[in-house]
């Protein structure tokens, strides 16, 4: 190809020259044929591209059509069901929602209810009429030690902050948690202008840069935390461990992101480059982090104060939960993660193998709070894949109170699933900072959206508990979720995920599958003890069932 485009370079030279001698005005043939020319005598010496370098101009429409090989394939050859990660199916069902359009279908489901992973719900013969339900169910949020509990709604918008979504986004989605009379949560990027503007209920969330709470330094300043918690605004503050996108990873907002909005909201030094560190320097201990819950709570004047993880060692949640036991401290709530959330930019290897999913996070959570009778104090909220009212259905089943969402309600600010949230070019202007792009996206319309795709799922979810026979959520168990796991076998998720009984964790012998995780945990260390536990004891605690110890294996 390198020798076929010399030869086309010689004959468009030659071509162009003859022209221009034959009539002087047919020089002008120069702007057609001279950049071609100059563009592959550029590619035959470029060091950089092998493909370009052989295949002068023509190798160049290779990048070309791996940049249009989404949108085809996102338009042209999925389909309704197979999408990823979110499905057409269930894009237009939050599309149509938003927009209060029609969202029922027609000619029966398009899913194989013989596949692997098929799951449903366990209906009753004696339904109940979602007119006699509540359409808008609450949860109270506030253990013994909060003094100003939040009722709640059962769906909210999950963790995002303004930097990583523009300004009209986040304008959209609080002015939607206002009409709608639910919370949205900032993302760790601190309290915005665009936060406040609207007036819609907050929760904080506070992550390891400390943002909005941040000496110089990046430690933790407590007389700034004190004084944006106390606002009316902030309902609920959520302290960060880890997130489902990128569990266990820090990052970095370079200095010409750091603008001076950015460094206001953020308290970070205008220009220069931010860390965010992968774990917290305010507490090292799980004691530490429940003397750390206890101080923030107190300074926000008794407001509820959690922390949100994606489930990674086991043992660490052990290790709290014991640490919750010896000091009589416990959060108000505990936001679970699943691996497979997240909406901005992560390395590939975080998103697709780092982090437990939300299924298996949720149920580990409620049963280990369960175990240490905790979870009486204790609110579960599941975040990760949470657009439809089954979707609320399931994670409650498993011992949920209520939901975040945010890939979901970025679809009803009008995301299409560009996949470029980490390159600034989101077509809809949802996940940008150009201001041009931002143009499209209009708060007042988005506004609405958001409401709406908020009311109509949550009242999705109470027509589900109905047709279940049940008046309220919290009546949910994991035998009303059904699931195949082979082709011949069905499980409840009270089959797949067997409950304990309450208190079991607090004496031995304990339940088998946790007896593993008691050994591996300390209070005084979120390290695992693994110097304490032979390859016996590896081998004993079956993971599988929960036999006790004197009943034998």
């Amino acid at each position: 190809m390198r020798k076929a485009f010399i030869a086309i370079a010689a004959f468009l030279v030659a071509l162009t020259i003859m022209l221009g001698l034959y009539h002087p005005f047919l020089w002008w043939t120069f702007i057609f044929t001279g950049p071609f020319v100059i563009l592959g005598i550029y590619d035959l010496y470029q060091p950089k591209h092998s493909i370009v370098r052989n295949y002068p101009v023509f190798g160049r429409l290779r990048y070309f059509m791996e940049e249009l090989r989404p949108k085809v394939y996102q338009y042209f050859v999925e389909s309704d069901t197979n999408g990823t990660p979110y499905s057409r199916l269930n894009r237009s069902l939050i599309y149509q929602r938003a927009k209060k359009d029609n969202d029922t279908i027609p000619f029966g489901t398009q899913l194989n209810v013989y596949d692997n992973g098929y799951e449903w719900l366990s209906h009753s013969i004696a339904a109940i009429s979602h007119h006699e339900l509540n359409s808008y169910p609450r949860v109270l949020v506030g253990g013994p030690d909060c003094k100003k509990p939040y009722s709640a709604s059962i769906y909210n918008i999950s963790a995002m902050s303004f930097g990583s979504l523009s300004q009209n986004a986040i304008l959209a989605l609080n002015g939607g948690a206002k009409l709608g009379n639910f919370a949205h949560n900032t993302g760790e990027g601190g309290i915005s202008d665009y936060h406040r503007q609207p007036g819609g209920d907050l929760i904080w969330q506070i992550g390891t840069g400390y943002f909005g709470c941040r000496n110089d330094d990046g430690t933790f300043n407590y007389d700034a935390y004190a004084e944006r918690a106390k606002t009316d605004q902030v309902k609920m503050i959520e302290i960060k461990l880890s997130q489902g996108a990128k569990p266990g990873h820090g990052g970095m907002l370079p200095a010409k992101k750091v603008t001076a909005e950015v460094a206001r909201i953020r308290l970070v030094p205008e220009g220069r480059d931010v860390l965010s560190p992968p774990a917290h320097s305010a507490f090292s201990t799980p004691i530490e982090l429940l003397q750390f819950v206890k101080k923030l709570r107190d300074l926000s004047g008794g407001k509820p104060v959690g922390f949100k993880l994606c489930i990674g060692r086991k043992s660490e949640f052990y290790a709290i939960c014991k640490a919750m036991i010896e000091t009589g401290i416990s959060p108000d709530f505990i936001t679970v993660d699943g691996g497979e959330g997240g909406t901005g930019a992560a390395p590939q290897e975080f998103s697709n193998s780092v982090g437990m999913p939300l299924r298996e996070g949720v149920a580990f959570v409620y049963d280990v709070l369960n175990g240490f009778d905790l979870k009486k104090h204790i609110k579960i909220i599941a975040s990760g894949k949470v657009s439809t009212g089954f979707d609320l259905v399931k994670n409650i089943a498993l011992g949920a109170d209520m939901c975040n969402a945010a890939r979901g309600m970025m679809f009803a600010l009008g995301c299409i699933q560009a996949l470029e949230c980490n390159s600034n070019t989101c077509p809809t202007g949802v996940a940008t900072q150009d201001q041009s792009l931002m143009k499209g996206l209009v708060v007042e319309d988005k506004t609405v959206r958001v409401k709406n795709f908020h009311n109509l799922t949550v009242a999705s979810a109470v027509e589900l508990l109905g047709a279940a026979g049940l008046r309220e959520p919290a009546q949910l168990s994991r035998a009303y979720i059904n699931r195949r796991v082979s082709p011949s076998l069905m499980q409840s998720y009270l089959e797949s995920f067997p409950y304990i009984p309450a208190g079991s964790l607090l004496q031995t012998p304990y339940p088998t599958r946790f007896e593993l995780g008691m050994a591996l945990s300390t209070s005084q260390s979120f390290a695992p003890t693994d110097y304490k536990v032979s390859a016996v004891d590896y081998a004993h605690a079956n993971s599988y069932h929960d036999t006790m110890p004197n009943e034998g294996h």
